[in-house]
């Protein structure tokens, strides 16, 4: 695993045009497609390197667009027509608030320095309810361990860490996958036998899976910050202040006598 240089444009193409490259974008769609059957009537947008996906997924979206890293570098896509794909700061995107109705990130939490940013950011172009597909290395897996293929570079994540930053993003997993138990390397052997190998890993539950594919829906409400909720109660007075007593007027003829 290596995380010094940022995922490149190029290299990312040279990996879905391989044998291998194939291989992952086939499991992982499978993954995709059984979570989102239909993308109908649906805004969609795909956030890392994501076009290999959408290609799947968008075919009948109301619109698909792709937004790259500007470190990372952008291709045109699709190739035919006009370009739904940009350059982006992925923690501040160019889009309104509660624009979008599914989001798709591959190639982009591992790559980024602030995870928990990107979520909320994420979470804040989604509408109430929305779905994102998040595609991530799995910190167990091979393909996180060796460095020649995407899923190898930048951080991967347990299930645990992702569990806490999406519950932190106010995302509640719904569906999560475990995918890619052929080893990542490029052996015609291997490419041959890539689903038996995809039906022993899924069939016995084995944990090192090459990522994790994970469906969250955005919730409606967000909690109320525990911070803020701890300064109400101490400014919660304990005692209410009474009003002092009223001196009790002196009765007529009720003074004390002398002599």
């Amino acid at each position: 695993m290596s995380g010094a240089m940022p995922l490149d444009v190029v290299d990312l193409r040279a990996f879905y045009a391989s044998p291998l490259g194939h291989v992952a974008r086939r499991f992982i769609g499978r993954a995709m497609l059984r979570f989102w059957p239909d993308c109908s009537r649906q805004r969609l947008l795909g956030l890392g390197f994501s076009t290999p996906y959408l290609s799947v997924l968008g075919m009948q979206a109301e619109r698909s667009i792709a937004f790259m890293p500007a470190a990372q570098g952008v291709v045109n896509w699709p190739s035919p027509g006009l370009s739904a794909s940009a350059l982006v700061e992925p923690t501040l995107l160019p889009l309104p608030t509660a624009s979008i109705d599914r989001a798709v990130l591959v190639h982009a939490l591992e790559e980024t320095e602030s995870p928990d940013d990107l979520l909320e950011e994420v979470s804040r172009v989604l509408n109430p309810g929305g779905r994102m597909i998040l595609v991530v290395p799995n910190r167990r897996g091979l393909w996180a361990r060796i460095d020649g293929t995407p899923f190898g570079q930048g951080r991967p994540f347990s299930r645990r860490q992702l569990s806490a930053l999406l519950r932190a993003a106010e995302f509640s997993p719904e569906h999560w996958a475990e995918v890619l138990y052929v080893p990542p390397l490029q052996r015609r052997l291997l490419m041959r036998s890539a689903y038996a190998w995809e039906q022993v890993g899924l069939g016995l539950s084995l944990p090192f899976a090459g990522v994790h594919v994970i469906d969250a829906t955005k919730q409606f409400y967000r909690r109320a910050p525990l911070r803020a909720t701890r300064r109400s109660f101490a400014l919660r007075p304990i005692l209410l202040p009474q009003p002092a007593p009223t001196p009790r007027a002196a009765k007529p003829g009720g003074a004390a006598r002398t002599g």
